[in-house]
């Protein structure tokens, strides 16, 4: 059986599995469920571990064995575009699609519910962080001063910094010195690819030991205004990431079926880890075995989109808006609206790498539109569930881009 199928059959079954738990009420079965716990992060580590050299290797490769250094910034430039109007027409059909549901709704019967478990705590934490990044202190931190400590801090956006202006000497080295080092980190990347696939591998046990306790301890928050906003989020995903494959289908010249094919290791990977980075590793696989990309083109862009573009902002951010708006009883109105689009497009990719980061993005978001700041803390209290889709999501579009930047650079390539 095929290994994606089967990691799709644990999920299933994970799923089943702990709604039947959550069911029950039985506290023996939900501490059995947790027994499972530890699986699920050794799988997940098994699946980080790889990312950094991969990342490394892939883009050295990628860049130094191109014969000019326009080609390197004519395949940046493309990635750049396809990217930004990808995630435009994400936010074109998100906004006005979402407005409309939320407009449906009927009104509550209270302006101010109960607040979920733990999101006075993470309003606080939001607070204490002073808001949001900086765009100054994103562009300070680009360039950083120790590659090895931001590797070994798992700071992506400067490692990538880095790992490109040293592909780009390797590319301008004489040619005994840049071949040693390609055939180096080539077999490097080759390396770390046979790992990879002994991970995945071992994908239905971890994604199953990932997913049972979560679904066990999370199904009690499918209720009330909180499931709601779960729902919303999450079907909104789903659909979005359903129109991409007619899109590539059109668009990329790829099938629907051989796309589904070639991102579903990935997606799986990123709803059972909810890390874009985590997907990498499959999508890399995905887009060498199943659509068959030129390497220079899959290399580059992949590490690059899962560390620094996020397709489901425009999703996340405007049923996040909504919510919060809905849950404090503040009406909002087409600037509002509009406002939330543009910052979903074009501030999406300055998120800073830490964790909640793209929430910290929404502070001054939501001080711009007249929401309480305070709201955030709900969204990151409700968040576990949602995310699994909005990466699914992320994975998806990182993969339909490259697509896309591929067959741009096939055609400029035969003309």
């Amino acid at each position: 059986m095929n290994n994606a199928v089967t990691v799709l059959i644990a999920l299933v079954v994970a799923l089943i599995a702990g709604a039947a738990i959550a069911a029950s009420g039985s506290t023996s079965l939900l501490h059995a469920a947790d027994l499972v716990i530890p699986i699920g992060i050794l799988w997940v580590n098994a699946i980080r571990m790889t990312v950094i050299p991969l990342v490394v290797s892939l883009l050295i490769t990628g860049i130094a064995s191109t014969t000019k250094v326009t080609s390197v910034g004519r395949i940046g430039g493309r990635t750049l575009v396809i990217f930004t109007a990808q995630v435009a027409c994400v936010a074109l059909v998100a906004v006005p699609t979402m407005v409309t549901v939320f407009a449906m709704l009927p009104p509550t019967s209270s302006p101010r519910p109960p607040l979920p478990a733990g999101a006075a705590e993470a309003a606080g934490q939001i607070g204490a962080s002073g808001g949001a990044t900086g765009f100054g202190t994103w562009l300070t931190s680009l360039i950083p001063q120790n590659p090895i400590a931001a590797a070994a801090k798992g700071e992506m956006l400067p490692l990538i910094t880095f790992t490109i202006l040293l592909a780009l000497a390797i590319l301008r080295s004489p040619t005994a010195s840049r071949e040693r080092l390609v055939g180096f980190f080539q077999a490097l990347c080759d390396a770390m690819l046979q790992i990879v696939r002994w991970v995945v591998a071992l994908a239905p046990i971890g994604v199953f030991a990932l997913i049972l306790p979560l679904a066990a301890r999370g199904a009690a928050a499918l209720a009330g205004g909180v499931g709601l906003y779960i729902a919303i989020y999450s079907i909104g995903c789903i659909g979005v990431v359903l129109l991409f494959y007619p899109a590539i289908a059109i668009l990329g010249g790829v099938s629907v079926r051989r796309f589904a094919r070639a991102v579903l290791p990935g997606q799986l990977i990123a709803f059972s880890t909810s890390s874009s980075i985590a997907s990498l590793p499959g999508l890399i696989e995905g887009a060498d075995r199943d659509l068959g990309l030129d390497t220079r083109v899959s290399g580059f862009v992949l590490p690059l989109a899962v560390a620094t573009f996020k397709t489901a902002a425009p999703v996340s951010w405007t049923v996040g808006t909504l919510f919060i708006a809905r849950f404090y009883g503040i009406p909002l109105h087409f600037q509002q609206f509009a406002t939330v689009a543009f910052a979903a497009v074009f501030l999406g990719f300055i998120t800073p790498g830490v964790p909640r980061g793209a929430f910290l993005m929404l502070a001054p978001l939501f001080i711009t539109i007249g929401l309480p700041i305070e709201g955030i803390g709900i969204l990151i209290a409700v968040d576990a569930i949602p995310d699994l889709f909005a990466t699914v999501l992320n994975a998806t579009g990182d993969l339909a881009a490259t697509v896309l930047v591929a067959r741009a650079e096939a055609a400029a390539t035969r003309s």
